[in-house]
């Protein structure tokens, strides 16, 4: 009997064409980062004299590399913390939030986790500085390679690209989005056939990938394999990135993209350039660049620009996204956000940090002046970085997945060993530019921490004074004022309050509209809370409802929106009729019981300065009273 071929079903055909878009969009967004550390990871490792280029050195170098890519990259990010999703969504913001839910019981260590991870995410500002200068202008160096007496011109054209880059920012990025994923593939591929041409004159560089040579090297030459640890981290940036990225493409496509592609490009590479080091070590200033033939440098120099380009703007759009969620855990300010695309609601743009980044990385570019001065500010953001994450993931292993406490030890207990080798390593270049991207990140941790407790102790402020709201409106209706037509929108951040908006209302207007909500806007430790969870109502007579609104760090805060969810439970609410009224609180520093009065008037001004809370929560612009009241902490 003849069997007839089994063809694929439309179904199955659409799920290989969806995994092949997302695979391909993960390569293009995930791996920009990573995967031009080629340009200068080999190149540091050399750089400052420290070793000579011997056969035995190169050989152990690059076992070191291929083994930190393996355990790092393969086995903890890639095989154990894409595990880690907070309903599917990943990154350090994520994985904080998931780690204090799960010890929530434990409110002391629930704090001090939390603390960490602001930490945390306050030091990827540092490495959000650090990454498009070092990628642009390592990039940018090969013109000195090409041409010696073009060096002077690098920091120039340096510049001149990330202007080029941050100015395209408001108009967004899904126009050239489209091209990422495939430029990057191309990058890759040119990075994989480089290596491979060099690999091929001398294939006994592959010895390297026998881990004897590595521990041949730390065994032989401890002090100096620890000092290389501080530029054989540089092989493995960007790999937070695998993890932030997982709620836009998903756990396979990253895991394909890496070990089909990426893994695989890298190490050829990586391994070309040392197979090219022992014919020709005078080459090792700038091993990536002298690996091409003459007639392709410029070429190569244009591609590597794009590919940094597309790294750096992976990075920008996270700063923007990360930022985003840490306004909505109420670790800073309300900033501006603008939407570049009606399509994704991900694609954001914020201008405040835009040009803040921007003046930083021009500060970053001026005053180190070369990828290799950049290198030692580069390191200890990353590790840092990768420590925490690893101290996390123990308590969301242990603490919500309840694995046996031998097993979350020896999890992460190996990595942890590994990221703090390499953080050690790192913290040896504090004075040498490790201190750049740490002090970004203690301005951002001082302003976020700043925020938040004054945001706690305006709260505590506002319940001393506060009117319980049940017990005001019963005594309002006692001799009720006159009522208008509409319905009134009252925001407050306290349940159960009466917002001092209504007060104001009373007071100076001496009317209550038909309808009356008291609206409270809760952000919670989730990325996403669906409609069927968004809205909770609670009647309160006389026309009169206290509404709470329940969003996560990733969704969108659209009031309006979410009141139209209301009708279900009969409240019928006109577009045209409908009024919003906010309590704009005037924060005055004093000497009171607080904080130490530089933050009390750091706070005040942040608060002075941030964004109108109309705007933050998509109100109509022609359709909100703010009524103000000032209030000392």
């Amino acid at each position: 009997m003849t069997q007839l071929p089994v063809q694929s079903s439309p179904v199955a055909r659409a799920q290989g064409s969806q995994l092949a878009t997302l695979t391909l969009g993960a390569v293009g967004v995930v791996y920009g980062d990573i995967g031009t550390s080629p340009l200068y990871a080999l190149k540091e490792v050399f750089a400052h004299g420290h070793m000579p280029v011997s056969a035995e050195n190169i050989l152990g170098i690059l076992s070191l590399m291929f083994w930190t890519l393996t355990i790092i990259v393969s086995l903890k990010y890639v095989s154990l913390i894409l595990r880690a999703h907070n309903n599917g969504e990943g990154g350090l913001v994520a994985m904080l939030a998931l780690a204090s839910v799960a010890v929530k019981d434990r409110p002391v260590l629930r704090r001090y986790l939390l603390i960490l991870g602001i930490f945390g995410t306050a030091v990827f500002f540092g490495d959000g500085v650090i990454t498009p200068a070092i990628t642009v202008l390592s990039a940018v160096e090969g013109l000195g390679v090409a041409a010696p007496g073009l060096t002077r011109y690098v920091v120039p054209v340096t510049l001149l690209v990330l202007t080029a880059l941050f100015a395209m920012q408001k108009h967004g990025t899904a126009s050239v989005g489209k091209l990422f994923g495939p430029i990057t593939v191309v990058w890759f591929l040119v990075l994989a056939l480089l290596g491979l041409v060099h690999v091929a004159g001398n294939p006994s560089v592959l010895a390297a990938l026998n881990p004897f040579y590595a521990l041949r090297f730390i065994v032989g030459q401890p002090h100096v394999a620890f000092v290389s640890l501080g530029a054989i981290v540089l092989c493995v940036t960007g790999a937070e990135a695998l993890y932030a990225d997982m709620g836009h493409f998903g756990k396979r496509p990253i895991r394909l993209a890496w070990f089909g592609l990426v893994m695989p490009s890298l190490v050829i590479n990586y391994f070309g350039q040392g197979a090219m080091l022992l014919a020709h070590p005078e080459n090792v200033n700038n091993p990536f660049y002298e690996m091409a033939p003459e007639w392709g440098l410029y070429p190569l120099i244009v591609l590597a620009t794009c590919a940094s380009v597309i790294a750096s703007q992976a990075l920008i759009s996270a700063a923007f996204s990360v930022t985003k969620q840490v306004i909505q855990l109420g670790y800073l300010p309300r900033l501006r956000v603008c939407h570049t695309s009606v399509r994704e609601a991900g694609q954001i743009y914020l201008p405040f940090i835009n040009w803040t980044l921007y003046g930083c990385i021009v500060i970053a570019v001026t005053v180190f002046g070369s990828s290799s001065a950049l290198a030692s500010a580069y390191g200890i953001a990353v590790t840092v970085d990768m420590l925490i994450t690893t101290v996390m993931t123990f308590f969301v292993i242990r603490y919500a997945w309840h694995y046996p406490w031998a097993l979350c030890v020896a999890a992460t207990g190996f990595f942890f060993i590994v990221d703090a080798l390499f953080f050690a390593a790192n913290a040896m270049k504090l004075f040498d530019g490790g201190w750049f991207p740490l002090l970004i990140g203690a301005v951002m941790f001082t302003l976020m921490m700043t925020w938040k407790q004054g945001r706690h102790l305006l709260g505590e402020r506002l319940r001393e004074e506060s009117i319980e709201l049940k017990a005001f409106l019963d005594s309002v209706f006692l001799s009720p004022p006159t009522r208008v037509p509409g319905t009134a929108v009252f925001l407050n951040a306290e349940k159960g309050v009466t917002p001092n908006a209504l007060l104001h209302n009373l007071k100076h207007n001496k009317v209550l509209h038909d309808t009356n909500l008291f609206v409270t806007v809760r952000h919670h430790e989730v990325p996403w809370i669906g409609f069927d969870r968004r809205v909770e109502v609670e009647p309160l007579g006389h026309d009169c409802w206290q509404v709470v609104l329940h969003f996560g760090f990733k969704n969108d805060p659209d009031v309006p929106d979410a009141l139209e969810l209301l009708r279900i439970h009969r409240v019928q609410l006109n577009d045209m009729e409908t009024s919003y009224f906010l309590s704009r609180e005037i924060v005055s520093p004093s000497i009171a019981k607080g904080m130490a009065t530089w933050r009390e008037k750091l706070f005040a001004s942040m608060h002075r300065n941030a964004s109108a809370a109309a705007d933050f929560l998509n109100l109509p612009a022609n359709r909100v009273v703010e009524l103000g009241s000032k209030i000392e902490i």
